[in-house]
């Protein structure tokens, strides 16, 4: 099953969905990946007794020395992606001969049930943006760093795009897990570490 997602400039949602999800493979824009190492690593969990396999993959993920896959363009508007996963799962079935199913996971799908951190989260923001109302602060966004609240402005939390670094805990993370993002060969279950 491929899982398409959010995600145009930056993997966030991909990489955090798929490590909640135990995904076999995550593919970001931030690592562009190849083919044919993520079905290697797929026929290798195959091979080793995983009857199915997980790939989510963000909507501005792209292969190696290729580009993003365009849904649609308009003059004067942002190009449209989407169709990623759909690509993703013809491919795969192609390199593994294993039946593949693509689902994008549309708006309705993606404000699942709210959890009791969710309605916190939720209380949190909305008390630290009275605060900062009632200090006189304006033109700002509230952010967690925890444990505090920090309150930034929004020139600077939209000056730049915050990608996921390559090297970051999450990929170490979902690497050591053995979870594939499918810039490098298959290796040997990780399992063991």
């Amino acid at each position: 099953m491929v899982v398409e997602v959010m995600g145009r400039y930056a993997g966030w949602i991909a990489l955090h969905s798929g490590l909640a999800g135990r995904a076999d493979a995550i593919l970001i824009p931030e690592i562009p990946y190849s083919i044919e190492n993520v079905a290697a690593h797929l026929q290798r969990r195959h091979h080793e007794g995983k009857p199915y396999s997980i790939v989510v993959v963000a909507e501005g993920a792209k292969p190696i020395g290729g580009d993003v896959t365009v849904k649609s363009r308009e003059a004067g508007r942002v190009e449209r992606l989407g169709g990623i996963g759909e690509a993703v799962s013809a491919q795969l079935q192609e390199f593994t001969g294993k039946e593949s199913r693509s689902i994008v996971l549309g708006h309705l799908l993606r404000g699942g049930s709210p959890t009791a951190m969710d309605r916190n989260l939720g209380v949190t923001f909305g008390a630290g943006a009275v605060y900062a109302l009632s200090k006189g602060m304006n033109g700002v966004m509230v952010a967690l760093k925890p444990p505090h609240l920090d309150f930034v402005p929004l020139q600077e939390a939209v000056a730049k795009v915050r990608l996921v670094p390559p090297d970051s805990e999450f990929v170490i993370v979902a690497r050591a897990l053995d979870i594939s993002f499918g810039d490098r060969a298959t290796e040997q279950s990780s399992r063991g570490l």
